[in-house]
C-alpha cells in the first residue's frame, strides 16, 4: 500500500528506506507534502468528531497543568427520547477548558474517523504491524503529559500548531507494560529538545522518555497525531506457543499437584520436551503469518446488495492478503478465510485486493474476466468491501497519483 501519500511522506521526511528502520532509532524530519496536514485533522474536525459520538473518560481525556481534569467537568448524561441515557461530551465545558488552556485526548480516532481509518491501514499494510492514533489538541500555555515512555514505538506528526518536546533516551532496554521490573527513572541522556511546527515527524521508539508541552509560550494551540506501533515481541511468540499447545492432549491435562514429587517431576518433563518439540515445529515464520491471518477485517458496512451492485470495492483487512497459486487454483488466505478462484481469476484477485479502492468495470475491462463475481464474493467472505461515499471520501486525497 505504499501508494498511500502519508506512507511516502514519512518515509522521506525521516529518510527511510521502508519500515525496517522503524524502532531503532530517534529521527525527525519535515513532510515535504505539507497540504497532508489538514487532510488528517484540524482542530475543528476533531472538536465536531468529539461532539457527535458517545464517549466515556476511557476515550476521551483532559489535562490541566500536567494533572487529568475529572472527567465530570467535560462529560454529561444525556437521557435519550424512550432509549437508555448515554454519555457525551458537555461542548460548552470543553469549550472553556480549552480557552483557558488544556491538553486535550482522544484515543483511537481512527475508530471514529474514515480518513483516519483509512491511514492507519496503510501503515499496517506497510508495517505489518496494528497502529492506533490518538489525537492531541493542546491550548494557551498548558502542559501535557509528564515525561514518560511508551512500551510502543510511536510515529507523530505534527498537524496544527506548534509544541515543544524533550526526547531522552532509554534506562531500561526494551522495556514493556508488563515487564519483570519497573522502569521508573528517566535518564539525563537528552536525544533532542526543540519545538515541532506544523508539518514536522519525528519517530521516539518503545522505552524512550519524552514530554511534550506549550508553557511559556502564551495564546495559541497545538495538534498533533501520534500514530502508535505495537511490535511482536519474544513474549508474544511463546504466548502464542502457548495457545497452540492446546493441540497436544497432554498440555491439557491437569498439573499433578497432589502426587508425589517424583511424579510432578516426570510430568515437568513430559510438559518441557513437549514445548521444545512445539517451539521447534512452530516458527517465527508460522507465528508472524497466523498473527496476520486469524484477524478479522476492520469493521465496514455490509449492504448486501439492498442498495444497487456495488461499483467499488477496496480491500478491508488489517494485513495485506496472501495470495498463492496452486495449479489451476488460486487461493485469497486472509481475515480467517480461505478462498479458492480458478488460476485465471488471479488478475482480477490481484487488483481487487491491492488495498486501494478500485472500479469493478475497470478490473472487468483490463482483466476481460467477470469481476463482478469475484468481487461479490470477496465483499461476502469480508476479505473486501463495498466503497460507500462515505467511505470514499476517508480516501479522498490520500492516494498518490499514480494509484487512482
Amino acid at each position: 500500500m505504499n501508494h498511500h501519500r502519508l506512507v511516502g511522506a514519512i518515509e522521506k521526511a525521516l529518510c527511510w528506506d521502508g519500515p525496517t528502520e522503524l524502532g531503532d532509532t530517534f529521527a525527525r524530519g519535515k513532510l515535504a507534502d505539507r497540504d497532508l496536514c489538514g487532510r488528517l485533522l484540524t482542530p475543528t474536525r476533531l472538536l465536531d468528531l468529539i461532539m457527535r459520538r458517545s464517549l466515556t473518560a476511557a476515550r476521551i481525556s483532559c489535562l490541566q497543568d500536567g494533572d487529568y481534569v475529572h472527567p465530570q467537568n467535560y462529560l454529561t448524561t444525556r437521557a435519550m427520547r424512550r432509549a437508555e441515557a448515554i454519555q457525551m461530551v458537555d461542548m460548552e465545558r470543553l469549550g472553556i477548558l480549552l480557552r483557558d488552556g488544556c491538553t486535550l485526548v482522544l484515543d483511537g480516532v481512527n475508530a471514529y474517523d474514515a480518513t483516519l481509518e483509512v491511514a492507519c491501514r496503510a501503515l499496517q499494510w506497510w508495517s505489518r504491524e496494528l497502529v492506533q492514533v490518538n489525537a492531541y489538541l493542546t491550548t494557551g500555555s498548558a502542559a501535557g503529559f509528564q515525561i514518560h515512555w511508551d512500551d510502543h514505538d510511536v510515529v507523530i506528526v505534527q498537524v496544527a500548531g506548534e509544541k515543544s518536546w524533550e526526547v531522552r533516551g532509554l534506562s531500561r532496554p526494551v522495556p514493556m507494560y508488563r515487564d519483570a521490573v519497573p522502569n521508573p527513572t528517566p535518564t539525563d541522556e537528552i536525544v533532542w529538545k526543540g519545538t515541532l511546527q506544523a508539518g514536522e515527524v519525528m519517530h521516539i521508539p518503545r522505552g524512550y522518555w519524552h514530554q511534550a508541552t506549550r508553557q511559556q509560550r502564551g495564546d495559541g494551540f497545538s495538534l498533533h497525531l501520534t500514530f502508535g506501533f505495537p511490535k511482536r515481541t519474544g513474549v508474544d511468540y511463546f504466548t502464542w506457543i502457548a495457545d497452540e499447545s492446546r493441540q497436544a492432549e497432554l498440555m491439557r491435562h491437569d498439573v499433578d499437584r497432589w502426587g508425589t514429587a517424583g511424579t510432578r517431576k516426570e510430568q515437568q518433563l513430559a510438559f518441557t520436551d513437549m514445548a521444545v518439540r512445539l517451539a521447534a515445529t512452530h516458527s517465527l515464520d508460522d507465528f508472524l503469518s497466523a498473527r496476520e491471518y486469524q484477524l478479522s477485517s476492520a469493521r465496514h458496512v455490509m449492504t448486501h446488495g439492498l442498495f444497487g451492485a456495488p461499483l467499488a470495492v477496496v480491500c478491508m483487512t488489517e494485513f495485506p492478503p496472501h495470495i498463492e497459486q496452486d495449479g489451476d487454483r488460486v487461493v485469497v488466505a486472509a481475515a480467517t478465510r480461505r478462498i479458492t478462484f480458478a488460476s485465471k481469476a488471479l488478475p482480477a484477485v490481484e487488483l481487487l485486493t491491492c488495498g486501494r479502492p478500485v472500479f469493478i468495470d475497470k478490473v472487468a475491462a483490463m482483466t476481460s474476466l467477470d469481476a463482478m463475481t469475484i468481487a461479490e464474493t470477496l465483499i461476502r467472505e469480508g476479505v473486501c468491501a463495498e466503497v460507500t461515499p462515505e467511505l470514499a471520501a476517508g480516501y479522498d486525497g490520500l492516494l498518490t497519483p499514480e494509484a487512482l
